[in-house]
């Protein structure tokens, strides 16, 4: 199949009706991951549909119980937003990963969270950090947490019809932080052989009284590990929490072996990667204001 037309909706009405699944058409807004998939023949749309012109598909809206990332919005635009990075370091640690400058420059999370990788670095920093998934389709719209929205690889909840509109994150309570770390076989422009996500939050005493931690590349799906979060929970994140959370981390994943790395090794390395972003997200926490 070849691509017939090229369209820009305005609205979401004309994008909702543009995504007719009688169309054959795709959705996209920077567009690195499909025109990829079309080049290997991975995929074939009939209609391409650009949302970058929808209103609040691009940009960033501060309110005061919560933010809102357009998902159009490009990753270089969110990577030199010293607001976001104030808010969410680790989300935008992870935001700077995603391919090269050049394709940062296209590149979108909202993109990155449609494509269903098992290894987008930018889902577990998502999940860690509450966000919800802002969907409009011919039904209305609808919100889904981002930990539920991928369901397979290459697959997420968006049914026919369903585009992302835009990525909306709570604002952290006090004392609270984030962080992302992965390993990868290169030092840079690589896709992880596994992604660690935490969030902290300290109480005035530096006890931790509440945690999140996510992890990518190690299942189908990102897994939001409760056990590893309530090892840390009422502990000041010592040595005997941070074994205990690397353990139960290691416990949850279900890695296959690829040529990145072996589901053994995977497992040994989610654990490292959890201790040390665990450590991250601490001394982030401690140095916010009580």
């Amino acid at each position: 199949m070849t691509v017939e037309r090229y369209c820009a909706p305005e609205s979401v009405a004309e994008a909702v009706a543009l995504l007719d699944p009688a169309t054959g058409a795709a959705a996209f807004a920077g567009g690195t991951d499909l025109l990829v998939q079309m080049r290997a023949a991975a995929r074939s749309p009939a209609t391409l549909v650009d949302l970058k012109r929808i209103p609040g598909l691009a940009g960033v809206e501060f309110a005061p119980e919560a933010v809102r990332i357009g998902a159009a919005t490009r990753c270089c635009e969110l990577t030199a937003n010293a607001a976001l990075r104030a808010l969410w370091p680790g989300l935008l640690e992870a935001a700077g990963l995603i391919g090269s400058t050049q394709v940062q420059g296209r590149a979108s999370l909202g993109g990155n969270l449609c494509n269903a990788s098992p290894a987008a670095d930018s889902v577990p920093a998502l999940v860690v950090n509450r966000a919800r998934v802002l969907i409009e389709g011919p039904a209305g719209p609808r919100t889904v947490a981002v930990e539920a929205f991928p369901v397979a690889p290459g697959r997420t909840v968006l049914e026919a019809g369903e585009f992302v509109r835009a990525i909306e994150l709570p604002r952290p309570a006090p004392r609270t932080a984030d962080a992302y770390l992965r390993f990868i076989p290169r030092t840079e422009m690589d896709i992880a052989v596994a992604g660690a996500g935490v969030s902290l939050t300290l109480d005035q005493g530096g006890v931790c009284r509440d945690a999140r931690i996510a992890l990518g590349a190690v299942a189908p799906t990102v897994l939001l590990v409760q056990e590893a979060a309530t090892a840390l929970i009422g502990t000041s994140c010592d040595a005997a929490a941070l074994q205990a959370c690397a353990d139960a981390a290691r416990a949850a994943v279900r890695p296959i072996t690829d040529r990145r790395g072996t589901a053994d090794f995977r497992r040994q390395v989610i654990g490292v990667l959890v201790r040390r972003a665990v450590l991250v997200a601490l001394e982030r926490a401690r140095a916010k204001p009580v």
